[in-house]
């Protein structure tokens, strides 16, 4: 299968890079391949000529949008339509990623496909808002929502994921202050690009829901990761209303993988396993910042 691979720079299309590598591969990150640019999207397609298109590029600073909507629409929601005509066009699937934020959090128990999104914040309405520009134009797509996504990748635009934020600020001798009351599940890049190598390999499109296994607060991941690498941090839990952050998150936001385990696609394993697979992968870091 042709491949043309949107935000390569990203942790997760690293990971898709790899799952992907028996595919035929046309990896573009932003610098080469701006997903806003509608003529450029057009001339990728007739050159490439992809039987799917995969977007992993977002706006995603979550706070940020709530000052610049402009942007988050743009890239979110208007970049996304254009990818959706342009795949619809050429006759090619679409896989785009969208995110737990589209529900309030306010059902106490995890989401499923066929939950009504709620979103709370301008980056949750500007991510639902695509996968309705999917849904409207590309009739072969998968929109994946997932959450709390950490890889060896990084994620460049935010400075770093939540992980080694962690770890970085347990070095530096930083104290942390984590919230508490909000409730995910944090997923690993390298097992959700794996699921989504399985997926696109049945043409069952639609809204599919993908995260690892279980659930914890933010508190409790910061404490899983200290604790898996043995660091030590002064590490104080506090409230939602207490951090303060700009944009509104969902209290609740965990994930039942429902539609993909109807699939036949097994399971993710749970959260804390995936979390160890990446700390072992950060050892030679963590040894030489002792």
């Amino acid at each position: 299968m042709r491949i043309l691979l949107l935000g390569a720079g990203g942790q997760l299309a690293r990971d898709l890079a790899h799952s992907l590598a028996h595919q035929t591969l046309f990896p573009r990150s932003h610098a080469e391949l701006d997903i806003c640019d509608r003529d450029a999207i057009d001339r990728a397609c007739a050159e490439l000529e992809p039987e799917c298109i995969i977007n992993t590029a977002a706006y995603h600073r979550v706070d940020d949008c709530e000052n610049r909507p402009d942007l988050a629409f743009a890239v979110n929601t208007a970049a996304v339509c254009t990818l959706a005509q342009a795949a619809q066009r050429r006759g090619a699937s679409l896989v785009h990623f969208s995110t737990d934020f589209v529900f309030d959090g306010t059902k106490g128990s995890p989401y499923t496909e066929a939950d009504a999104p709620r979103p709370l914040s301008v980056y949750a309405f500007s991510k639902w808002a695509g996968e309705k520009m999917i849904e409207a134009y590309c009739e072969r797509h998968w929109i994946i929502r997932t959450c709390g996504l950490y890889g060896a990748g990084g994620s460049n635009s935010k400075g770093g994921n939540f992980v080694r934020s962690i770890l970085r600020a347990a070095q530096q001798r930083k104290p942390l202050r984590v919230v508490t009351d909000q409730i995910v599940t944090p997923t690993y890049t390298a097992d959700l690009a794996e699921k989504i190598s399985e997926l696109i390999s049945c043409e069952v499109y639609g809204v599919y829901h993908m995260t690892n296994a279980g659930e914890c607060s933010w508190f409790e991941f910061a404490n899983e990761v200290l604790r898996q690498s043995g660091l030590h941090a002064d590490i104080a839990p506090v409230t939602a209303r207490e951090y303060a952050a700009k944009a509104k998150r969902p209290p609740y936001s965990v994930l039942d993988n429902t539609r993909m385990r109807a699939l036949g696609i097994e399971e993710f394993r749970p959260w804390q396993h995936a979390l160890a697979d990446f700390i072992s992968g950060e050892r030679r870091n963590l040894r030489s910042a002792a």
